[in-house]
């Protein structure tokens, strides 16, 4: 197998340093260069062809953001985006999700034990980006009509998400109607991070998007993001119950996780849909699986719009995907299956 040709762009020397010793402690990853800016990146881009582009969120000459958008415009690549965790760093690594960086890592720091750690983070990420698919941001779709039906209330949505999700939330939310049923999102990210992204979203949305509190009544036209950090997201009571935030062991390699989130709503049987976007690993396949087998309808997106086709794919092979679906017909998908249980739950 070829290693990983990768390509590092930090204006910071000692970064730059930092980010080959780690990378290249990885047999499976070569780093091909070094940038200091984004212009001298420009050309190395095209003298090298790298795989992978590791992307300092803030540069002098020019932002990070700037040179990703040109990127993703004129040649898309997977890139993986370097961040602090900072309010700051929070809301550009946001942004740079959505114009279709894969991922982000948080700048090396710390003990030893820490960079060490770190380091095995950053070369898992920046192979699973090689293996992903890069699209230039999201898809603007179209906003899909009212769900009307007067049940709308008696129905709720649950998507879980990770790597490439970001993207996928920026094309899917916006194009749903301000009555769609209450919709509550796992989006694998550090805590620092999910309310920006909650706040991005809900300036693009009808929908109103909150970052969920605990003890929050869920409500039809809102959606709620799990807060990332130390807490899973669980729903209690029906349709029109709480959110509840709870301590404990990660599950499935995750906190909060999907599968928490899905089997707390499988409760609602055919009064749900669940649905199972971008990401890796396998979080979230069995929690969807509960939900289908409790009578919910669950979709699951297609692996070629995926930027990752790991956790609908590890969902679809446990059987929990009733229909695959592309991110372009997805908000259709759901409101369709919406209505359709709510003809169910009024016959």
């Amino acid at each position: 197998m070829k290693p990983v040709r990768t390509l590092i762009v930090d204006d910071s020397a000692s970064m730059r340093a930092t980010l080959k010793r780690m990378l290249s402690a990885d047999p499976e990853i070569e780093v091909v260069g070094m940038a200091p800016e984004p212009f001298a990146a420009r050309d190395m881009i095209k003298a090298l062809n790298p795989d992978v582009l590791t992307l300092d969120v803030e540069m002098p000459g020019m932002d990070g953001l700037s040179f990703l958008e040109r990127i993703m415009r004129l040649r898309p690549m997977p890139v993986v985006m370097c961040s602090t965790l900072t309010a700051r760093g929070a809301e550009v690594t946001i942004e740079a999700l959505r114009l279709g960086a894969v991922d982000y890592v948080t700048k090396p720091s710390g003990t030893p034990e820490d960079i060490e750690r770190d380091a095995g983070l950053l070369c898992e990420k920046v192979k699973s980006a090689a293996r992903s698919i890069a699209r230039a941001g999201p898809q603007r779709l179209p906003v899909q009509p009212s769900v009307g039906g007067g049940g709308a209330a008696a129905q709720l949505i649950a998507i879980g998400s990770s790597t490439g999700g970001v993207e996928a939330l920026f094309s899917l939310l916006p194009a749903l109607p301000e009555d769609s049923p209450p919709i509550l999102i796992v989006q694998h990210m550090p805590a620092t991070f999910t309310r920006s992204f909650a706040q991005r979203l809900n300036a693009e949305c009808r929908v109103n998007v909150v970052e969920a509190t605990d003890g929050a009544q869920v409500t039809p036209g809102t959606v709620y993001i799990a807060p990332g950090g130390e807490r899973h997201m669980e729903l209690q009571g029906g349709a029109n119950g709480r959110i509840k935030l709870s301590p404990g062991d990660p599950v499935t390699g995750h906190r909060p996780s999907v599968d928490v989130l899905f089997r707390s709503v499988a409760r609602l049987g055919a009064g749900a849909v669940g649905v199972i976007l971008t990401g890796m690993g396998s979080d979230g396949a069995q929690g969807l699986l509960a939900m289908r087998q409790a009578g919910a309808r669950t979709l699951g997106q297609t692996k070629e719009t995926c930027v990752v086709w790991g956790m609908p794919r590890a969902a679809k092979e446990a059987g929990a995907v009733e229909k695959e679906v592309g991110l372009s017909a997805m908000p259709e998908a759901i409101l369709k299956a919406c209505r359709e249980t709510i003809k169910v739950g009024s016959a």
